[in-house]
């Protein structure tokens, strides 16, 4: 019995990133193709990578996850094939779907790395598979694709960012005696977007902001009274010409204000990410770190849920209940308290959700 019919296979759907230095600007081209970037900027957004040996840590970290996807499926006795294909390099969604088409599996249901809702978060994935779509049947291959829901308020991904703040706050701790709620700050970090893009996200659901706050509230929530410091959200990696507004404040610009307010620590919490990919290698471990640095800021950065058990586990719940719904079977479908999230599964979008695209004389937002 096939475990996950009408679907004849899953797919982790990623951005892709380059593996040498030499890859480094053409896949910077892939990103920013159409827009009108010079290769000089290109050139500069890409020591980021070189200052890494020239290799996104993305690869790797999606390897990682689709073996422990692999390995989750194979618990729960579900044979269904899953692959790995990107937009913006190898391997690519089309090359993988081909394939997969002419080996005869022509429905698939789609695993994003993405928690929230936005342009560049959901909606620009879907336009990959539209596209996809497309390509194959110029070709004479029909295909599906649908997708899992963004999860940011799934249990499993929350519970999972709850153990690891737990952890991050124990970390803290051990530096600095005590905590103390003058002096210290709890910083949830996620990807910058531009202010025409949050609106846009809020057309059909509570928005690429509210989504992050609802699952702020709910991990400060779980935190017992000891370790109770105050929060705020805060972004990293903006891009892009500067008369175009994004999403404020930075998180380097925050630590500032907040030393001259008496703070001396920070614990950052990268919620918007899953991995340790290049915004957070970049932006958090070296940049914001540095800053800390510099304004003699205890410091801890917290993990990202990568592999963990409970995220994994989660994605796989997202996919039975995916498959629940185009079965037309009934289902509740859990998800934080407070949240407000939409119906459960893709279909719950409409055309108009999630425009928000930047001007394409803009750059984009930079690659992980």
């Amino acid at each position: 019995m096939n475990k996950t019919a009408p679907i004849d296979a899953l797919v982790l759907m990623s951005f892709g990133g380059p593996e040498a230095p030499e890859e480094v600007v053409p896949f910077l081209k892939n990103v920013t193709a159409g827009r009108g970037i010079p290769e000089e900027r290109l050139e500069e957004v890409g020591e980021h990578y070189y200052g890494f040996g020239g290799k996104s840590p993305i690869n790797d970290q999606n390897k990682a996850l689709l073996q422990a996807l692999r390995e989750e499926l194979d618990h729960r006795e579900i044979e269904t094939p899953i692959i790995w294909g990107n937009r913006n390099w190898e391997p690519y969604l089309t090359d993988e779907l081909r394939a997969e088409a002419q080996s005869g599996r022509t429905r698939f249901l789609s695993i994003d790395t993405s928690a929230y809702s936005s342009y560049s978060s959901c909606r620009q994935y879907r336009e990959d598979f539209a596209k996809t779509i497309g390509a194959l049947s110029a070709e004479g291959m029909t295909v599906t694709i649908d997708k899992i829901r963004q999860f940011y308020n799934h249990p499993g991904y929350a519970e999972a960012c709850a153990l690891l703040l737990r952890e991050g706050v124990a970390d803290f701790t051990k530096q600095v005696g005590a905590l103390d709620a003058e002096k210290h700050r709890i910083l949830f970090v996620t990807h910058s977007i531009p202010n025409v893009m949050q609106d846009a996200s809020a057309v059909e659901t509570s928005g690429y902001r509210a989504q992050h706050e609802e699952l702020m509230t709910h991990l400060l929530n779980g935190l017992p009274a000891s370790e109770a410091l105050p929060a705020e959200l805060v972004y990293c990696s903006r891009s892009g010409s500067p008369e175009v507004p994004w999403l404020e404040p930075d998180v380097n610009d925050r630590m500032t204000e907040l030393a001259a307010d008496g703070v001396s620590g920070v614990i950052l919490v990268p919620i918007g990410f899953i991995s340790d990919h290049m915004e957070v290698a970049f932006d958090l471990d070296t940049e914001a770190k540095e800053t800390a640095a510099e304004l003699g800021f205890a410091f801890t950065r917290v993990a990202t849920v990568g592999t963990h058990p409970l995220f994994v586990s989660g994605l796989v719940d997202l996919v039975e209940e995916r498959i629940a719904q185009l079965r037309g079977d009934e289902t509740t479908a859990p998800t934080i308290p407070g949240s407000t999230a939409l119906v459960p599964g893709s279909g719950a979008c409409s055309i108009e959700c999630c425009r928000g695209r930047i001007e394409r004389t803009t750059e984009p937002n930079w690659p992980a």
